[in-house]
């Protein structure tokens, strides 16, 4: 996979359309969905049950969003009954997994110190 050398992307322009890519490393639900399809392919139920928390109609919406930007394929095999629907992560998608991961690590190693602040702010400006 290689990047397109004739386009140039900043995300700290206004209006810039990598903007709207880099949204899905900050979704509320892109960092958990991926980890879970890094794995291999899954139907709709099993990756509902991996992804704690997520509603049936949201996770539809994110891998309708996920697809489109070529993050996740899925795959219909109607010759099952009833209808097989799996979900995969691209090559694209594919290259989420490390990125991610690391966000995921620094969040959970950091997690006690993030809280920790937000307990030393609360205090201070409750007293104010």
């Amino acid at each position: 996979m290689t990047q397109s050398p004739q386009l140039s992307f900043d995300t700290s322009v206004d209006g810039c359309p990598s903007r709207s890519v880099l949204r899905h490393a900050t979704d509320r639900w892109t960092p958990h969905i991926v980890p879970v399809l890094a794995n291999g392919p899954l139907r709709f139920t099993q990756l509902k049950k991996s992804v704690a928390g997520i509603s049936s109609k949201v996770l539809t919406e994110t891998l309708r969003s996920l697809q489109r930007d070529g993050l996740v394929s899925r795959h219909v095999d109607a010759a099952q009954m009833p209808v097989r629907v799996d979900y995969e992560l691209t090559d694209l998608g594919r290259t989420l997994i490390l990125p991610l991961g690391a966000l995921r690590t620094w969040a959970e190693t950091y997690a006690g110190d993030v809280l920790a602040s937000r307990e030393r702010f609360d205090t201070a400006h409750d007293s104010v």
